[in-house]
């Protein structure tokens, strides 16, 4: 496996059965982590949610307003019942038109997003989940030369997630978590991120 030279994004979207792997994640990459991370997570709307606090480890995790511009090393949940989108410009777009596969915030317009931006210098990791919601997405970022992985489905809570995405287009990776920390570390240690 090749590492890019050049990252700029990270997008880790996850349903039903992602809180576990996405929290081992979060706690396992290095403080330091030098580009910005997008967590796309489906949960209630209207509902109060202490997510951020529960995943945070050594880095804080924000909720962003709107326009703000992403940062390197730091971590942004996805706001409850908005899609959470980059512009070119590096900035944060939240929107709240209509559902996509039932979600808001839906992890394919995420990952689109990420992949319109940044093309080749764009991450995305799909985990556990009950729907397809990512697969698409997740398809557009290996389309356009990033790094597209998903959890192995043998090891995923609810597998329909990521078998989904490896059903529906080719260049997509399958790895299991700890390879997947393994992953984020080398990016962390090995590559040039442009600022």
């Amino acid at each position: 496996m090749t590492t890019p030279h050049s990252y700029r994004i990270l997008v880790i979207g996850g349903s039903a059965g992602s809180m576990t792997v996405l929290t081992k994640l979060i706690k396992e990459l290095p403080a330091t982590f030098p580009m910005p991370v997008m967590i796309v997570i489906h949960r209630l709307k209207n509902v109060q949610s202490e997510l951020g606090t529960l995943l945070s480890g050594k880095q804080k995790i924000t909720e962003p307003d709107d326009k703000e511009l992403l940062l390197p090393g730091h971590i942004y949940l996805a706001p409850q019942n908005y899609h959470f989108l980059i512009e070119a410009d590096g900035t944060i777009s939240l929107d709240y038109s209509e559902l996509v596969n039932f979600s808001r915030p839906a992890i394919d317009l995420s990952f689109e997003s990420a992949a319109l931006a940044f093309g080749n210098a764009a991450v995305g990791i799909l985990l556990s989940g009950a729907n397809k919601d990512g697969a698409a997405g997740l398809c557009h970022i290996a389309a356009s030369g990033g790094t597209a992985i998903v959890q192995d489905p043998q090891t995923a809570e609810f597998n329909t997630m990521p078998q989904a995405a490896l059903d529906l287009c080719s260049g997509i990776q399958t790895m299991s978590v700890n390879d997947i920390i393994r992953y984020l570390r080398n990016i962390s240690t090995k590559i040039n991120v442009d600022k």
